[in-house]
């Protein structure tokens, strides 16, 4: 058997994390992507892969997927609970990579992990596995912008999206150099402060969105206090496109019999409050 010409050879097409992400939103053009959180082990390692698909199987466009840790500075008590009881249970970064894996192959998962877990790995190492496991995207949110050059490029190498935060007390100049170099989507924190269930003020929400509209070429997501159908769909009404919902789903997840399908019932809502 002889083999094609190289001129004929046509080269694989390539996905990268990237194009998953921006497929997602694109898909909800109009409307705005739900990505609901969920915190990998917990309460074990199989339940958050089931909480996971019930994401999948009731509209969730993304998913943000936690990976547990001892200190984690910009979650609230709910989530900061259960990363605990996910660590009492013997959750590991490899073991979320797993949960990451299978959950891939029904939608763009974006990693949510601190920084040492990042650097204990080195850059490259940890990209190189997350990418491996079908990783779309990296959200770390105690890396400031002047010491994520190594981690960037790790990420960009291995076709991960490297996603900043920006925050309502972000100035515009910094605002502006984190938009310039932001990846998949830039999530932005509606409000001063950790995750939580909070009331959530629409005029202070579409004046923020518009501000980093102004300073990304990438799609808008918004997190951090939104729990209900009517808060995500004022939202998506205020020009966020991605809506981010996680302690509200965590809760839920600790305090019912069947976690996924109580965490599924709530995605539901939350999916049918952002179609236009």
């Amino acid at each position: 058997m002889t083999s094609k010409p190289a001129r004929d050879r046509v080269a694989p097409i390539v996905t990268t994390g990237h194009d998953n992400i921006a497929t997602a939103f694109s898909a909800r053009a109009g409307s705005a992507a739900l990505m609901p959180y969920l915190m990998g082990g917990f309460p074990d390692m199989r339940t958050s892969l089931g909480i996971g698909l019930a994401c999948a199987d009731n509209g969730a466009d993304l998913v943000e997927l936690g990976i547990p840790y001892s200190d984690p500075l910009a979650d609230g008590p709910v989530i900061h609970a259960a990363g605990t009881t996910a660590l009492r249970a013997g959750a590991t970064l490899d073991g979320v990579l797993g949960v990451a894996e299978e959950l891939s192959r029904r939608l763009p998962v974006v990693l949510m992990g601190y920084v040492n877990l990042v650097l204990a790995r080195s850059p490259d190492g940890f990209a190189s596995t997350a990418a491996a496991a079908g990783v779309s995207g990296l959200i770390v949110p105690d890396l400031p912008l002047e010491e994520g050059e190594e981690i960037r490029e790790a990420c960009e190498a291995h076709g991960i999206a490297l996603v900043p935060l920006v925050a309502p007390t972000t100035p515009d100049d910094r605002l502006a150099a984190i938009g310039a170099r932001a990846r998949g989507f830039l999530y932005t924190v509606s409000v001063v402060g950790t995750t939580g269930e909070r009331e959530t003020d629409e005029d202070a929400v579409r004046a923020l969105l518009a501000r980093v509209h102004a300073h990304s070429e990438v799609p808008v997501a918004i997190g951090f206090g939104i729990s209900t159908p009517a808060q995500a769909a004022a939202a998506a009404r205020a020009g966020a496109d991605g809506v981010i919902v996680g302690t509200r789903l965590v809760r839920a997840a600790a305090e019912a019999d069947d976690p996924a399908a109580a965490v599924g019932e709530l995605v539901a809502g939350l999916a049918a409050g952002l179609i236009r």
